[in-house]
This record gives C-alpha cells, structure tokens and sequence, in this order.
C-alpha cells in the first residue's frame, strides 16, 4: 500500500511537470492544463481518489498548500501602485470589485437558488483574475498599449485584493455559525492580523540586519510563513489565511525592504506544490453536481460575463475610452489560481459545518476557470482584432544595457520604434533609464521575466549583452514568442574562435546581427572614438550607390527601414536592399570620408580651407 501512495505522488508531481511544460510551449495559462489533468485523473477515469490516498492528511496538505498561494499573491500587493497606474485600474480593482462581487453574487443566488453566504463567498472567489492567467493571453491577444496595461495591473493588484476578499467573507460565514458573532468574528481578525503582522516584522528585521545568510532567505521564508499560519489557526481556527495575507501585504510594503528575491521561492518549490495541489483539488471535483444543473450551469457563467460588463463600463466612466475599448476590457476576464486554490479549502471547512451546497462551491469555480479561460484564449485575439484595437509589433526588446545596446536601442526610439532593454545589471539599467529608454531590471530568461516582462507590441529580439550565453539562452528562449527570423545575436569576440569548445550547437544559434564580422567589441571602440549611429534617408537624388560613394564602403548598415515602418535587420543571413523613400540606420565616422576625383583636387581642397563636416 506505501508502495502504491509513493507511486501515485511521484506520478502527480510528474504530471503538474509535463502540465507546466505543455502551459510554457503553448503559451497558456497553466492552471487550464492542471485542472483538465485532475478531472481526468480523478472523477473521469477515477485512477486518483484523493481521499482515499491521503486520508486525514488531504486537509493540512491543501491548506499548506493555499497558504503558500495566498502569501505569494499578497506579497506583490504595493499600495502604490493602486494611485500609479491611472483611475481606471484603480476604479476596477477597489469599488469596481465590490460592486463586481455584489453582482455576481446576487445573479448566482437567483440562478442557483444558494444562501447568501455561499453566494457571496463565490462571488468574492471569481472577481479575481491574477497574472497567471491574464499574462500569457496578453502575449496571444496583443492588444493596444493602454488596454494592456489597464488588464495587466487589474491582474497583479486583484489577485492579493480579491483573495482578501474571498478570506474576509469566509470569516465572517464562520463567525455566524457561532452565538456570539462580533466577539467571534474580532477574535478571528485579530488574531489572524496580529500573527500576520508579527511575522512580517519578524522576517522584516532578519533581513534587514542581515542575520540570515543568502542562501537561507528563501527556505527560511517558506518554514516561517507556513508556521505563521499554523500557530494562528492554533489561537484562532481559520484565521491563518488571513494572517498569512496580512504578512505578504506588510512585507510588500515596508520601505527599505528588497523582496524580489523573496518573490522567487515561487520558482522552484512553490511551482511544484502547486502543481501538486490543484491537480489533487480537481480529483475531487464531483462532476455529477454540474451535470445535475444543466443550463443553469451556463447560466452562471452569463451572470459573471454580464457583471464584468457592467463593472467595466461603470469604471470607465468619463476615461476616453471608446465603446470597443470597454468591450474589450469586458471580455477580458479569466478566473485563475487564487479562486481554485481558495475554493477548494473553503469547501472542505463549510461542508463539516453543515453547508449542504458547500460541495458545489469548488465545482462551480473550477467549472468557471475552464470556461472563461478556454473561451477566452479561443476569442479574445479574433476579438481584438475585429474591434482593431491589436498593437503594432513595432516594439524591439534588447538584451543587455551596454553603451553598445543602449546607443541601437536610442537610434530605434528616435525612428519611432518602442525599446525595451532587459538586463539584470543594475548600473546597466540605471544607465538605460538615463538614456530614456524602457528597462526590465532582471534576467530575461528567468521565470520572473514569464510572468513580468510586458512584451505586449514587441515582436523582434536584439541579443547584445557581452555575455555569449546569455544571448544565445535569450535568442532560444524568444524564437518561439517573436519567430525564428526576428531574433538576432551580436557576436562577442571569442566567439569568433572557430574552434569546438567556443562553437555554440545547432539549436542556439541565430542570425547575427550587422554581419558576421562585427563584435561587441568592435562596436564599442568605434562608438567609443570618432564614430556614431546615423539615420540617412534614401532619395532619387541620394541612392544607395551614392551611400555607399559617400562612406567608402567603411560605413557599417545596421537597420533599414521601409516607407511603412517596417524594420529590417542587417545580418549575416540578410542583407536588406533598400530603395527611395527608405531609411538607412548605420555607424559611420563623425567626417565622412569621400571619394575625390584625382589627388590633385584633395590636394587643393586641402590648401584651400580645412575639412569641414557637411
């Protein structure tokens, strides 16, 4: 029998890995695949019975398990961003939630027929989106600038909101369960905000002082914030999850506190027991209660699609916005993690406290997350592109924040091109922002960058870091995100050693950019002395030839763009022919160096007057 429960884990943690594989491939949210995995795991072929297996186990397992979820989502909660991103994000994420939730709840209770309680508590679940969901649509729909950003923010600041939400109304379900309902229901929050806050001041100060070393901050993390949970259940039964939110928000937003690296716990175990928890959560999904509603079902899923509506247009109110914008805005909703993850341990709670329909909770959300996920990944993109609100792939994302990258990643924003620099050296970064240019400080190639790095409008990758691997990590990682002939290296030095042991594998390599002669380096001392990138425009008058004349051939073409905008890259697999009405970007002496007609007139010119730039 141990053999057997040894087997049935380790295969389930296999699967949330080929689930996590097959999200990051195709481009999709991975809570979509993970739960298509449990139901077919559990209630479809019934080869995994959660209940069964674990035993008394299951609950402490999910709440663990949720514990983590609910503590990652608060901890990217910043309070400043709720005023930095414009009154719309900030309308759809404070009252535009409330009256959200108000909404959904009220149509499910007349749909249903639930009590209150469970109709307010599903609707306070499916009012969150969350970054893991809406990210990797953005990247597939590509809509306009603004809209992005509003629908992008929405996700990250509802995720830790609506969870608190979700948390709060539980509580106070569970306070009405007793005689004395204030003192129960201050006892709960107290209890719960009071733990949350001691263990953010505790972590707080051993961060702070230094007392943990590097590589325990992120275990150390984890072990504190699961005993944070578990000691205030102690005192208060089901408050943990509100301590564990309190604690997150605190950290979030203690000045002076660096939490990135905090945040990338979530990386590596926190993905794996997720992974883990909603394929064993979608086990338990008892798909004979949603056949047993039948239209009603849908009907659900209607009143959650006419509530967003309606929220989005009373949010937009006197923003600009136009019609197809809120529309827009509108369809954009999929249910995520937070809603799963919650719904199931709140089931588990009200279903010993007697709630007959608390089963149909977990269902139901799980039922809405697959919905609006799959219909929305399958529409939003034909969606946007039929209401013309898709974003221009004008953008260009440069690796690297070298005085090389940043001289190419300025001469393209002077062309009209949106530039992004991505590195995680931070003087590099700060030198980009110097340079007005767009930064991503971190490794582009990081889980962080998956769910952080706005690449909506983007569609070409310049890898130019001095760091060979990282290019070509970077020029593997994007191919399949821009397509193989948009993503570019710039040779380093040593890699023009030919030998076996500098030579990069097939799979990695990628175009060169500017020819496969030129190096960093190169570029570097040229940029450094007497060179500069140019912009020249190509005439009836000024042809290509006549360039090339004018230069002596030692200029070095890098860009050439069409009279639509189009970008094309100079290298060693393309070499762009541009006509008139074409632009020419290219690095070229200060004085540029023309031909004379016999030595004879050099030697007069010379005599005459010293050279002067044209």
């Amino acid at each position: 029998m141990d053999a057997d429960v040894s087997l049935t884990v380790a295969l389930v943690l296999m699967v949330g890995m080929v689930c996590q594989w097959v999200s990051w491939r195709l481009k999709q949210p991975s809570i979509l695949f993970l739960l298509l995995a449990g139901i077919v795991a559990g209630p479809v072929t019934g080869w995994l019975a959660p209940d069964a297996i674990f035993g008394s186990l299951l609950f402490p397992m999910v709440s663990l398990g949720v514990a983590l979820v609910l503590f990652e989502g608060a901890l990217t909660l910043r309070l400043s961003d709720l005023r930095g991103h414009g009154p719309v994000v900030s309308h759809l994420v404070t009252w535009g939630a409330l009256l959200n939730w108000l909404l959904i709840a009220a149509g499910t209770r007349w749909v249903l027929d639930l009590p209150w309680e469970i109709a307010l508590l599903f609707g306070a679940l499916v009012v969150v989106t969350g970054p893991t969901v809406i990210i990797p649509l953005l990247r597939t729909v590509k809509p306009r600038q603004n809209l992005a950003n509003i629908l992008r923010w929405e996700g990250i600041l509802i995720d830790p909101i609506g969870a608190l939400l979700a948390v709060l109304v539980f509580e106070v379900i569970i306070a009405g369960g007793s005689h004395h309902f204030w003192s129960f229901l201050a006892r709960e929050l107290a209890v719960g905000a009071g733990c949350g806050v001691a263990g953010a001041l505790l972590l707080g100060q051993l961060l702070r002082r230094h007392w943990l070393p590097e590589y325990l901050h992120n275990v150390f993390t984890l072990g504190l914030v699961l005993t944070v949970f578990a000691v205030s259940n102690h005192f208060a039964h089901e408050s943990g999850l509100l301590a564990v939110t309190v604690m997150g928000v605190w950290l979030a937003n203690t000045p002076g506190l660096y939490m990135e690296e905090i945040l990338s716990f979530k990386e590596s175990l926190s993905v794996l027991v997720i992974s883990a928890l909603f394929i064993v959560l979608a086990a338990r999904v008892d798909l004979g209660q949603l056949l047993e509603l039948g239209w009603l079902a849908p009907l659900v899923i209607g009143v959650i699609l006419l509530a967003r509506a309606a929220m989005v247009y009373a949010s937009t109110l006197g923003s600009g916005l136009g019609l197809a914008d809120k529309a827009l805005l509108s369809w954009i909703a999929p249910r995520g993690i937070v809603a799963a993850a919650v719904s199931a341990l709140f089931a588990f709670r009200l279903e010993a406290l007697g709630y007959e329909q608390a089963s149909l909770l977990t269902a139901l959300t799980f039922f809405v997350i697959l919905v609006t996920v799959l219909l929305q990944s399958l529409t939003a993109a034909p969606l946007a592109a039929l209401l013309g609100l898709r974003a221009e792939d004008r953008g260009v994302l440069i690796v690297g924040g070298n005085p090389v990258a940043i001289a190419v990643g300025r001469a393209l924003k002077e062309n009209g091109y949106r530039v992004k620099i991505a590195t995680p050296n931070w003087s590099e970064a700060q030198e980009a922002r110097m340079a007005g240019l767009e930064v991503y400080f971190g490794n582009p190639v990081s889980a962080h960058a998956d769910q952080h790095l706005d690449l909506v409008g983007f569609g070409m990758l310049l890898a130019m870091s001095r760091r060979p691997a990282l290019n070509a990590l970077a020029a593997y990682r994007y191919q399949a995100e821009f397509g193989k002939g948009r993503v570019f290296t710039l040779r380093s030095a040593e890699e023009q050693d030919s030998s076996e042991k500098h030579r990069l594998v097939e799979p990695l390599r990628s175009p060169r950019l500017f020819g496969g002669e030129i190096t960093i380096q190169k570029l570097s001392s040229m940029l450094a002395r007497d060179w500069e990138i140019r912009t020249t425009k190509l005439t009836r008058e000024f042809t290509l030839e006549d360039f090339e004349r004018r230069y002596d051939g030692r200029a070095i073409k890098l860009f050439a763009i069409s009279p639509q905008g189009r970008l094309w890259v100079y290298s060693d697999a393309a070499r762009p022919a541009p006509k008139e009405g074409w632009k020419l970007v290219f690095v070229a002496p200060k004085a540029p160096v023309q031909k004379k007609v016999d030595e004879a007139d050099e030697r007069a010119a010379a005599t005459a007057h010293p050279a002067r730039l044209p």
